[in-house]
């Protein structure tokens, strides 16, 4: 069903309701959509009539669009020392994480405690992460490794300890994103805490997200269902996405005990370059 449908500014949409009731209306009797006429016809309707609040269900779907994060995470921005500021969620490129550790030290001690044990856990050593603000107005971002009197600046730190602390920032955050995008998260990290990540990944999407992440790293696959698995198969110029779960040896295999991670660097994902 359509709830906007427009073409060089001239279209239809549905006004005053809201996606659940149109669902249900749709199934019963249909749904009235009424014609409208963009002054610029160039204009995106969803960004047009999505600010007005009769447009309801267009308002909804520009919201839910406009709160997807797509990951572009740069180890040289999380390095920096940003200006005290306040933050609640990790920016794109990773350049506010001292900001939004400090929010959720503050006001989710919890998550953040949670989110030092895990660092633990995954970097030997680290024993305490905490932000401090020097006296001209800079946040800056420490870890304490316990066999050093001062703690590290992060400047100072590996990138995969800086890159998996973000990924855990991100992926407890309090407010899930509807989607999140992250491309190739194996990079900087050891082969070792795949699995895990692929975990954490799983547990972000089961409190209301998506995730949605490219990876050319059989570790990170072999923490993957296999109805969680697209791959991509080029031919003719043409690119064409597969589902894992649809290839019937594939199926059999997993049920055999194989990993995904192996039958791809096997070659059982047919098609699918490494």
């Amino acid at each position: 069903w359509h709830f906007l449908n427009f073409k060089r500014g001239k279209g239809h949409a549905i006004t005053d309701k809201s996606m659940d009731s149109v669902q249900k209306e749709e199934k019963r009797s249909g749904v009235t959509r009424d014609p409208y006429t963009l002054n610029d016809p160039s204009a995106l309707a969803i960004k047009g009539l999505g600010q007005f609040k009769r447009f309801r269900i267009v308002t909804e779907f520009r919201n839910l669009i406009d709160n997807w994060h797509i990951s572009d995470f740069h180890i040289a921005n999380a390095r920096s020392e940003e200006d005290f500021d306040h933050a609640e969620h990790l920016s794109t490129r990773g350049d506010n994480i001292a900001q939004v550790a400090q929010y959720l030290h503050d006001h989710h001690p919890d998550i953040m405690q949670k989110i030092c044990n895990t660092m633990k856990y995954r970097v030997p050593g680290i024993s305490k992460i905490e932000t401090e603000k020097t006296i001209d107005d800079r946040l800056v971002l420490k870890f304490q490794d316990g066999s050093f009197k001062d703690p590290f600046l992060a400047k100072y730190m590996s990138d995969g300890t800086i890159k998996m602390f973000a990924y855990l920032i991100l992926l407890h955050d309090p407010k899930a994103h509807p989607l999140l995008a992250i491309e190739e998260p194996e990079n900087q990290l050891h082969p070792g805490i795949m699995y895990e990540l692929m975990e954490e990944f799983r547990e972000y999407a089961s409190r209301g997200g998506q995730v949605f992440t490219s990876t050319h790293s059989p570790y990170l696959l072999d923490g993957a269902r296999i109805e969680e698995v697209y791959y991509l198969v080029k031919q003719d110029g043409f690119t064409t996405v597969k589902r894992a779960k649809d290839h019937n040896d594939i199926k059999k295999l997993i049920k055999a005990g194989e990993t995904m991670g192996d039958l791809w660097m096997h070659g059982h994902l047919e098609g699918a370059s490494l």
